[in-house]
């Protein structure tokens, strides 16, 4: 799906989360700016075995359910999917909420490295509490919107979260996603080496650390709400990873012990909240 010699980064998740759209049969991207759009390529050249339209970020979804639209109108089938980072979800957000409410025939994938990462790693909705980025030098004091949380609020057809660092279960949601009609909501979580300082070899073992400490929940809905198989033992506090060893990113390096105890805090509330619609 994706070809080799693309502009991505070293270790970059969102090229692993790429290669993973071939179990969707016939897709058409429309990708915002971002990295996404940096390594997908510039027109008349493309990284990707796929058609890519590149949209401004608050057209987005209006441009995903009209090509959705016209290809039901030639008879054409075809998967449209409106590929954006955590940033362009930021600006494009009531494009976003209004197609879910409509129930678009989309399919909207949020690959989420919880930073303006292609503009110099500013501070997006997604970002980690305390976490450092350019706009929060001592660490960002606001808390992290849970996106796929407001989606299914939105009830929408398909919501799941998923990881680079679990990339079976990965494919399994998105070929599932593919398979189905209606709104579809995936939202990967997508380690940065740059933007969360740290090396580049490391993605897939902080993808998993995220998951392993509690810190990303997986789980999808479908009509009813359930914990995904690769992730569902960490709903127990005793499996999980100490959260500091996920915390060893240069993004976190300020942290006392006070604040990851905090984190811990929050960690626990996010999966009570989750636990009981499950």
């Amino acid at each position: 799906m994706i070809l080799p010699g693309n502009a991505s980064c070293q270790g970059c998740p969102i090229s692993m989360a790429m290669r993973c759209l071939d179990v969707i049969k016939n897709p058409v991207l429309v990708i915002p700016a971002g990295c996404s759009t940096v390594i997908a390529g510039l027109h008349p050249k493309s990284a990707m075995k796929a058609p890519v339209v590149h949209v401004p970020f608050p057209s987005t979804l209006a441009v995903a359910c009209g090509l959705s639209e016209a290809y039901k109108k030639l008879g054409v089938e075809a998967n449209v999917v409106a590929w954006m980072g955590d940033g362009a979800a930021d600006i494009g957000f009531a494009g976003l909420s209004a197609s879910a409410a409509r129930r678009d025939d989309v399919i909207t994938v949020v690959v989420d490295n919880e930073a303006y990462m292609n503009t110099g790693t500013q501070a997006s909705l997604s970002t980690f509490w305390k976490a450092k980025t350019t706009t929060s030098p001592a660490g960002k004091t606001e808390e992290r919107r849970n996106l796929s949380l407001i989606m299914l609020t939105h009830k929408a057809d398909y919501v799941a979260t998923a990881s680079v660092g679990y990339i079976r279960d990965l494919r399994k949601k998105l070929r599932k996603a593919g398979e189905m009609a209606g709104f579809r909501f995936i939202h990967i979580h997508a380690p940065c080496p740059p933007g969360w300082r740290f090396p580049s070899e490391k993605t897939v073992e902080v993808a998993r650390k995220a998951v392993m400490s509690g810190a990303w929940i997986l789980w999808e809905y479908d009509g009813k709400l359930r914990l995904s198989k690769a992730g569902e033992k960490y709903a127990l506090k005793e499996n999980r990873i100490p959260l500091a060893e996920y915390l060893k990113q240069g993004r976190f390096l300020h942290l006392s012990e006070r604040d990851i105890r905090e984190i811990e805090r929050k960690i626990d509330e996010d999966w009570e909240f989750l636990l009981r619609f499950s």
